[in-house]
């Protein structure tokens, strides 16, 4: 019976200090400027910074269209650039009108329709249309040649369709699933919430942490009863709280702000933000654990967490083109299974098969992490 007493009391035991930890650990956080900034302000600048600043739709692209010679054929070719919604036309007569806009970025590109466009089509001989595009930016390079040839196969469906005698040409009715006016903000700002939650779990879990080692105050918390695992599980629990906070109100912000459909349900979505947070905090746990000063952690969270969310993620470039070993080298990277699965669970809805995959991965990151950090720990303790 004493014994049974004995561990009833010492369960009650651990059970307060914990929750004074926590406490403790919770004041903190609220006596700290640079943890809410960190947890609320940052992420809202983010957000809109992606959400406003941030588009890859390339919608009226500034281009010069060359007429060498006016006609009522050359003219309804150039009524179709003009009303094309991609581009902004200005129409000139000569292409060296446009060569020096072209040098200094004032254009994309320059359609040149040529003056023997005319007697080429008359004759049935198929017509040549050139397309000068500037190729320092790859990207745009590729939109204005692509939606020029666009412009012009509708262009001539359309002739062909309307010509007496003439079969109208096959067309190709598109239809995008999921995204259908083809938005980048509706899987940008989805995205750009991982973004948030590693800075929130990685960078301020190793400040935090980092600064209790520069105080000394770590070292006396861990002469204490208290044991490493409830001191560090007091410590961490606050700032998994906070993120899930930070994550609640950039969702809240992505769908009645900025207008993102949300398809999936609030389980799926807390699961796999919650499992994300466990390799962001055991890698910001390690960082402070590994270095003890608030600089070198800062520093080293920004190198091996944010720059690697954001870069070899997914979110911005396609990790099937890049190269083989940066592919591996993604495979480590918490945030590129997160990242999918929040846009999925936005703009497609719940496909747990997918779910499951990221959370076991990101779970088995997560206790890579907290091994590696307490490990660390223990020795600089002792």
């Amino acid at each position: 019976m004493n014994v049974q007493s004995a561990n009833i009391e010492s369960r009650a035991a651990r059970a307060r200090r914990f929750a004074a930890l926590v406490r403790k650990e919770s004041y903190q956080i609220v006596r700290d400027p640079s943890s809410i900034l960190i947890a609320f302000v940052l992420p809202m600048i983010l957000l809109f910074l992606f959400g406003y600043g941030v588009s890859l739709d390339t919608t009226q692209t500034r281009v010069g269209l060359v007429i060498e010679e006016e006609a009522p054929l050359t003219r309804d070719l150039a009524a179709g650039f003009q009303a094309s919604r991609y581009f902004k036309v200005t129409v000139g007569r000569d292409r060296r009108e446009f060569e020096e806009d072209l040098v200094l970025g004032r254009v994309r590109g320059i359609v040149v329709i040529p003056a023997a466009f005319t007697t080429d089509y008359a004759a049935g001989r198929h017509p040549t249309v050139q397309v000068l595009v500037d190729g320092s930016d790859p990207n745009t390079a590729n939109f204005v040649q692509n939606y020029a040839q666009a412009t012009l196969a509708n262009w001539e469906r359309q002739r062909l369709s309307d010509s007496a005698g003439r079969p109208p040409a096959i067309s190709a009715e598109q239809r995008f699933w999921f995204n259908p006016e083809l938005t980048s903000r509706n899987f940008l700002v989805p995205g750009s919430i991982a973004i948030v939650m590693t800075l929130v779990g990685t960078l301020l879990t190793s400040l935090v942490v980092a600064r209790e080692w520069e105080r000394g105050t770590m070292e006396a918390m861990m002469a204490t009863p208290v044991s490493a695992a409830e001191l560090l599980a007091g410590k961490l629990l606050p700032y998994f709280i906070l993120g899930l906070t930070s994550m609640t109100l950039c969702v809240l912000l992505a769908v009645f702000l900025f207008g993102v459909p949300f398809r999936g349900s609030i389980a799926a979505l807390y699961a796999l933000s919650a499992t994300f947070l466990m390799p962001a905090l055991g890698q910001g746990l390690l960082i402070s654990a590994a270095t003890k000063n608030q600089f070198l952690a800062s520093q080293l969270a920004l190198i091996s967490a944010f720059l690697p969310a954001f870069l070899l993620s997914g979110f911005l470039f396609e990790i099937n083109s890049m190269p083989t070993v940066i592919q591996w080298i993604t495979l480590i990277v918490p945030a590129r299974y997160l990242i999918p699965s929040l846009q999925t669970v936005f703009l497609a809805g719940d496909i747990w098969p997918m779910f499951t995959r990221a959370i076991a991965v990101m779970l088995l990151i997560g206790c890579v992490f907290f091994a590696l950090a307490a490990r660390s720990t223990r020795k600089r303790i002792g």
